[in-house]
């Protein structure tokens, strides 16, 4: 039986999807976010942009394999069926983890932005709907399919090697 290429095969290959998708959202979501409060992209956007991204990255590792990425797992083997297609459970996936990470993120950025206020609920309300949004349409149509072609090209290369030896 073939393997799939798209995804990864084991845990060292998951950490690596899994920073790719995790650096790729938090460059794009944070960036976004950062210049929608500064109005326009100048230097000290960009200097906000430098100082949060570690923040985030390392907050969005931790969330999403340990929490989120458990609860969308298991949403997908409820709402989809063996039989489904490859896309279809990638889709699921993507929507949940989604959902999940864009709700946690909000509200962490809300509070490491301005602490805790009254306004949080007022801005979560606020922000999480073009959050939510704007990363479902990012994964689903650049970041995701970025992450897998990377995991396409290693196993392509893992196959390769593994066959010239078998020579």
């Amino acid at each position: 039986m073939k393997q799939e290429t798209r995804l990864p095969r084991n845990g060292k290959e998951g950490a690596l999807y899994g920073a790719i998708i995790c650096t790729l959202t938090v460059l794009f979501m944070v960036s976004l976010n950062v210049i929608l409060v500064f109005g326009e992209f100048n230097q000290e956007a960009a200097l906000t942009i430098i100082k949060m991204l570690p923040i985030f990255w390392i907050i969005a590792m931790i969330i999403e394999p340990v929490l989120i990425g458990r609860i969308a797992e298991k949403l997908v083997k409820k709402f989809t069926q063996p039989t489904d297609s490859f896309n279809a459970k990638i889709l699921f996936r993507i929507l949940f983890t989604v959902l999940g990470m864009s709700i946690c993120m909000t509200l962490i950025a809300d509070i490491i932005g301005n602490g805790f206020s009254s306004t949080i609920f007022s801005n979560f309300l606020t922000n999480w709907p073009r959050n939510f949004l704007i990363v479902l349409i990012a994964e689903s149509l650049v970041i995701q399919p970025i992450a897998r072609f990377a995991m396409v090209k290693l196993h392509a290369s893992q196959d390769k090697k593994s066959q010239a030896v078998v020579l």
